[in-house]
């Protein structure tokens, strides 16, 4: 099971959940499971309920993953991670279920289309299976904006797989909520921010903060007009929170959106301007083309924020909080 079994400094030295969901939660006797424990949302959203549930937090969070394994967060957390296949075994209680467990867009890349269609399908039928026997009341799955491009032939291969399998898994856990009498938050996830970020060399957000924090020049390499729209985890988890303990049965569907889009160079300033002002920003000239726009709806999202009472976490705290994490916490398997 999931526990803090080793703790120097309280994971509440951070900041934390927020809102109407994170008081009911905490209020509450409810089981709550992160599955893909070991991953970026994963790790970012037990650190928070540590936070918020303190010592209670080994008792009513229990953690999955692809294997068995021990891993470490902030301030000297360890976590215990069961198997995967492990999760129908759990005695039945009232159980908030956080799936966050796929092989993610860049397997594909690395497998045979088959293979890894298979095994996220494989993920998608053993969480499923459980929900029934453990008890479960409410899910969230972190679902994908690319389930937008499953259709779009101008998308990669690999994208449009990953988005076409996104999508079949809000088919499936949306018709497990109405079976149910359940709820189900299904989110398509865009642009986060925030601790425990991973693949550093993938996320823009990330490289502009180490060239900020080694005193490099930031290096923005698009060459085309690039759009992104940032949301903090905590303030994610915090707006799921709100929607997975509401009583009344739902499925929910949103997008992560922040206030505003932002164009690559707008987030490189802002990023010098929160670490190292004096830095200078390099890009390439702009060239003709389409713009390229990652970016969900923020009608729903906001609507939510408010109803949950979620703070928005302004993009220059998130990138101060984003920073925090990458200077003083290597990563650690």
């Amino acid at each position: 099971m999931a526990g803090s079994r080793s703790i120097t400094a309280p994971s509440s030295a951070w900041p934390g959940l927020s809102g109407l969901g994170a008081a009911r939660l905490a209020a509450s006797q409810q089981r709550v499971v992160v599955t893909g424990a070991g991953g970026w949302l994963g790790r970012a959203t037990l650190e928070a309920l540590h936070g918020l549930l303190g010592e209670a937090f080994a008792e009513r969070v229990v953690c999955f993953g692809s294997s068995a394994r021990r891993f470490n967060l902030r301030g000297g957390l360890i976590i215990d991670q069961q198997g995967l296949g492990d999760l129908a075994s759990l005695p039945p209680a009232p159980t908030l279920v956080l799936h966050n467990a796929c092989l993610t867009r860049d397997r594909a890349e690395q497998m045979s289309p088959a293979d890894y269609a298979a095994a996220n399908r494989a993920i998608s039928r053993t969480v499923l299976a459980a929900l029934d026997p453990i008890g479960a009341e409410a899910v969230f799955l972190p679902s994908s904006g690319a389930a937008y491009r499953a259709d779009d032939p101008r998308a990669p291969d690999a994208l449009r797989l990953y988005g076409q399998l996104k999508g079949e898994d809000e088919q499936a856990f949306a018709a497990w909520a109405r079976s149910a009498g359940a709820r189900a938050a299904l989110v398509r996830v865009f642009n986060l921010s925030g601790p425990y970020i991973n693949k550093l060399g993938s996320y823009a957000l990330a490289g502009f903060i180490l060239d900020a924090l080694a005193a490099r020049p930031i290096e923005v390499r698009a060459s085309r007009p690039v759009f992104r729209s940032y949301v903090a985890i905590r303030e994610l988890i915090s707006i799921v929170l709100g929607l997975m303990t509401d009583e009344a049965p739902a499925v929910t569907r949103f997008d992560t959106a922040g206030e505003r889009p932002l164009e690559m160079a707008d987030i490189a300033r802002a990023v010098a301007a929160a670490l190292a002002p004096e830095l200078a920003i390099l890009r390439p000239s702009l060239t003709v083309g389409e713009d390229d726009r990652y970016v969900g709806d923020r009608t729903a999202y906001a609507a939510l924020s408010e109803a949950y009472r979620v703070p928005i976490v302004q993009f220059p705290q998130q990138i101060d909080e984003t920073a925090t994490y990458l200077m003083n916490f290597p990563e650690s398997g």
